[in-house]
């Protein structure tokens, strides 16, 4: 079922961040179970800390705003992804009582609320309980294969909570994560900031993992550490021989003779052309040739007589 975060929320798009907190403090004091009682409330609730969540989180608010719930749970679509960026794919972790609590900062919210309404009933506070750790949180890093042969630097920049020096309130800051990409790093390879993500005053920050998700080439498909590049031939280049340049992504042209016969399977394998092993960037994988084999559409009668006179030659 889809939700609108807007009308839970009972603002409209155009609410600053103060009118989004205003509102959440409104509607989760009035909803929380501990008060309300009426069918529907704890859905109500639970409703609130999701749209909280989102929408005062200038990230996600931004890819819900443009690409709807579809865009911010299915992730930002690729072309968006580029040069770098991630996309996120957004999972509410279910829990309203921690949004309630990272809101007002601490395990007793009501404490500081003094109100004319029904007194509220508690039953004693209950032990302060270890802080747990949020799940991780993974992002796609979209990496050409000229990045992932010569390594780069990747500039991202995230926004996240931040806790304030009161302890008790937070702000949302940007902060600038630098990743090395290594030479001949593979496709899933995961690059780990350890507690990066939002804090809170009752949890430990998520760990914020990056994924190394390789783009397609032009030329070249990657195979563990070997590259494939696949050259189109003739019938009469197949049989009597011919050379492939191939442009290399450190820049070089490589001439490559053939001078076999080009059958169904047949490869050239140049080794040490290949991508730079990620351990030992001296090292490196092979440069594998495979062959596209163009056949003629049509041949004249004399044509099929001199290839057939051709072939049928006994030395």
């Amino acid at each position: 079922m889809s939700n609108d975060y807007y009308e839970t929320m009972e603002i409209n798009r155009n609410a600053t961040d103060a009118d989004i907190k205003k509102a959440y403090r409104r509607l989760a004091l009035k909803f929380h179970p501990k008060r309300n009682r009426e069918p529907g409330s704890s859905q109500k609730f639970t409703q609130l800390g999701e749209a909280y969540d989102v929408l005062s989180d200038p990230r996600k608010k931004a890819t819900y705003d443009k690409f709807g719930e579809e865009g911010l749970r299915g992730g930002i679509p690729l072309e968006f992804a580029s040069d770098g960026a991630w996309s996120s794919k957004y999972v509410y972790h279910g829990n309203p009582d921690q949004t309630f609590k990272e809101f007002f900062g601490g395990d007793n919210p009501f404490a500081d609320f003094y109100t004319n309404d029904v007194p509220l009933q508690f039953g004693g506070l209950q032990p302060q309980v270890p802080k747990t750790q949020d799940s991780p949180i993974e992002r796609d890093l979209y990496l050409s294969l000229d990045d992932l042969f010569h390594g780069c630097t990747k500039k991202i920049k995230i926004s996240r909570r931040v806790m304030n020096d009161d302890g008790c309130t937070s702000s949302i800051k940007d902060k600038i994560l630098s990743i090395d990409v290594k030479p001949g790093w593979n496709e899933g390879t995961r690059i780990t900031f350890p507690k990066e993500g939002d804090q809170g005053p009752n949890s430990i920050p998520a760990d914020i993992v990056f994924i190394v998700r390789q783009k397609t080439h032009p030329l070249f498909v990657r195979h563990n550490n070997d590259l494939i590049y696949k050259a189109k031939i003739t019938l009469e280049m197949a049989l009597t021989g011919f050379s492939v340049d191939v442009q290399t992504l450190d820049g070089r042209l490589l001439s490559v003779p053939i001078n076999d016969i080009v059958h169904p399977g047949y490869q050239k394998v140049l080794s040490g052309e290949g991508m730079p092993l990620s351990k030992n960037p001296s090292q490196r994988g092979n440069l594998i040739i495979t062959f596209d084999l163009e056949f003629p559409k049509k041949l004249s009668a004399e044509r099929k007589y001199l290839i057939k006179q051709a072939l049928s030659f006994k030395a």
